[in-house]
């Protein structure tokens, strides 16, 4: 944005009508250049606001595709053996291909600690085998997009037993 030049006061013999309009073109130009930076905020606030809103959807989007995912997985389960476990078994990975191209990956393992903001205990299982807090089994699956988590992990977490005296 270019600034206007610096204008002059008037001289000090101007007749009162010209220093009047001085005073009135300064205000124009105070206010004009007010509505560009207000202007410019709202370009701005507009592009974050659709930025936000492209995201959201996304996110919501790739949210239903996860309960299809849920879906062939559950069916591998329960027919591994089955016919058509090959089959599911290459839908499932396609699934996954699309899922890592927008970016999305898969959080919790049997294995890691629990991690209360990427993760949901859904059960508490004593163990003495494994360190306590240590996720035991997913029940389903949790995905993140960069830091953000699309959908928390449902885990299954050890408890260390409470010894008696």
């Amino acid at each position: 944005m270019s600034e206007a030049p610096e204008r002059p006061d008037p001289p000090a013999e101007a007749p009162p009508e010209e220093a009047g309009l001085a005073q009135q073109l300064a205000d124009t130009e105070d206010r004009f250049k007010r509505a560009l930076a207000d202007l410019d905020n709202y370009r701005k606030r507009a592009g974050r606001e659709v930025e936000w809103r492209i995201q959201e959807d996304r996110e919501r989007r790739l949210r239903d595709w996860l309960e299809a995912v849920d879906s062939v997985e559950r069916a591998l389960a329960m027919g591994a053996d089955g016919p058509s476990s090959e089959g599911l078994q290459a839908v499932l990975e396609q699934m996954e291909a699309i899922l890592a191209r927008q970016g999305a990956q898969r959080i919790g393992a049997a294995g890691e600690p629990f991690d209360p903001e990427r993760m949901e205990a859904i059960s508490v299982r004593p163990d003495d085998a494994v360190p306590d807090r240590t996720v035991l089994d997913v029940a389903r699956s949790g995905y993140t997009i960069g830091d953000r988590v699309l959908r928390p992990a449902q885990v299954v977490v050890a408890r260390t037993p409470q010894r008696q005296a």
